[in-house]
């Protein structure tokens, strides 16, 4: 009986098995190319979708895939159609790159041709971005600036190219907007808006100083606005209410005044807002308002200040829109960047309104809006019931929801406004951990979760994106957020270290005598 023939050995995955057969212990992962489908058209049976969007700024690599994520509000609303709303909020522990990610997408998207608006820098996080731009840096604080919240910028001079019911609109959006400021900056002043009363009696004061300041061809100031409101013209007087009384309408407006008298310098508000302009802002060109000269403990002064700068920027984006429905300049697509707004939040009561009222109608006026807060607790610690549901209303709105590092207590308040999965909790939570010791560096590594965040949309799964930065980000540190520690403190430094390089042409410190050891 004859045998059928032994099976021809065949290598296994490794290669051949046994001694001088080539077996290999390690395989190399195949090399990855991307193409176009033009360009890889003859190899589409090989293709397969990773699922990141590639429309926007570039960010950086799915944490998963390995593939580019391109991401940023406007792109993802005006070309790709992914969100209904052209904004993002951003949360995350300081120092994992919130600020970094938000300057990305300001860089990016001006090269798109939009134009960046950083509405307050506390740090200062994008002075050094702006600059490279070719853009305004406008400081404000004590000594430094001031902003006239009564200041209607380019208002008058749009309105004069326009006519009809363009040219009302303008004029009223101006009004409305410096009366606003106003009435804001008495609501930080006191810790609670002012009466019905009151800003009647503003809004009427306003109009008649608007009409003289015309007239007269100059810009009015918070001490003219005192100064109509002490003179009481019978406009003012009628929406007050005294009944033909003089002494009554004393009473009335007593108040009012003090207030207004502690906006004009001596007050802890001091002269920012109350002096002309020093720096006229420009609708045509990237801006920041630096406001970083202003101590982290006047809390007061800083949400002031963020107020004022985001009223005159939106302001100027309004007048911007306008020219450009009459046809008289090009439109304009503005990244309206709102950082640390939880400082503006607590400032008092009602101060989430006038958030809301800036901040509301950015996809009818062609702006994408970039929000920023350390945690949803910032949002949920306000006074009042009403305040914490408007501003959880600030996320609900976004169209997308980026997320660093956070704090487990985060995730049920996080979890009521977007949906996140376990998976998704248990990732945000593992990059907010403390960095390790490098014993070979002999410091700190970078934290774990440094550069990396998950950009939700909606109830779509989220997005594990690791933030790259370029070399031009690198070389111009435009990335720093921790610009004063560059160098190093020579206060206190052993001879050796203290003295520069050039230490040659520095005087000579006589030395100091050696201390003797203590005995025991």
């Amino acid at each position: 009986m004859s045998q059928a023939p032994a099976a021809a050995p065949r290598p296994r995955a490794r290669g051949w098995a046994g001694p001088g057969r080539g077996g290999v212990a390690y395989v190399e992962a195949p090399a990855e190319w991307r193409a176009t489908t033009v360009q890889a058209c003859g190899l589409w049976p090989f293709a397969a979708g990773t699922g990141s969007p590639m429309t926007g700024v570039p960010l950086g690599r799915n944490l998963v895939s390995g593939a580019t994520l391109c991401c940023d509000p406007i792109s993802w609303f005006q070309r790709a159609k992914l969100i209904s709303n052209p904004s993002c909020f951003v949360l995350s522990k300081p120092g994992l790159g919130k600020s970094t990610v938000v300057r990305r997408m300001a860089l990016g998207l001006a090269g798109y041709g939009t134009i960046p608006m950083v509405l307050g820098d506390l740090k200062p996080d994008y002075v050094d971005l702006v600059e490279a731009l070719g853009g305004q840096v406008i400081r404000l604080g004590r000594g430094r600036g001031h902003l006239n919240v009564l200041d209607p910028g380019e208002a008058n001079e749009a309105a004069d190219r326009l006519t009809g019911s363009a040219r009302a609109a303008v004029l009223a959006d101006a009004h409305g907007r410096r009366t606003t400021m106003v009435s804001a900056l008495l609501t930080i002043l006191r810790t609670s808006p002012p009466t019905d009363r009151e800003e009647s009696i503003l809004d009427r004061a306003l109009k008649v100083l608007d009409e003289r300041s015309r007239a007269h061809g100059r810009t009015p100031v918070l001490a003219d606005l005192l100064a109509v409101i002490r003179e009481a013209p019978e406009d003012v007087r009628a929406v007050a209410v005294d009944h033909g009384r003089i002494e009554r309408y004393r009473e009335l407006t007593e108040p009012l005044e003090a207030s207004l008298l502690a906006l004009l310098g001596s007050g802890r508000l001091g002269e920012i807002f109350s002096s002309p302009t020093s720096h006229p802002m420009r609708r045509d060109r990237p801006v920041v308002f630096d406001v970083s000269s202003i101590n982290d403990a006047e809390t007061d002064l800083q949400a002031a200040a963020l107020l004022a700068c985001w009223s005159a920027g939106f302001g100027a984006i309004n007048i911007a829109n306008a020219l450009a429905d009459a046809g008289l300049e090009p439109q304009r697509h503005y990244f309206v960047v709102l950082d640390e707004l939880w400082r503006a939040l607590r400032a008092g009561r009602g101060m989430v309104d006038r958030v809301d009222a800036l901040t509301r109608l950015n996809r009818q006026g062609g702006v994408g809006q970039a929000m920023v807060s350390h945690t949803m607790s910032d949002l949920m610690s306000l006074p009042t019931a009403e305040d914490r549901a408007k501003a959880r209303g600030f996320v609900e709105r976004s169209g997308m929801v980026i997320c660093g590092g956070l704090p487990s207590a985060e995730m049920p308040m996080l979890r009521s406004v977007v949906g996140f999965t376990r998976a998704e909790e248990d990732l945000l939570v593992s990059w907010q951990d403390p960095p390790a010791w490098d014993p070979d560096a002999g410091a700190q590594a970078d934290p774990p979760g440094r550069g990396n965040f998950l950009v939700k949309v909606g109830g779509r799964p989220g997005i594990p994106v690791h933030v790259a930065l370029t070399s031009v980000e690198t070389e111009k540190g435009l990335h720093e957020t921790n610009a004063r520690w560059r160098v190093t403190s020579r206060i206190g430094a052993p001879r050796e270290l203290a003295l520069p390089p050039t230490s040659a042409a520095l005087p000579v410190l006589p030395a100091v005598p050696d201390v003797p050891a203590l005995q025991p």
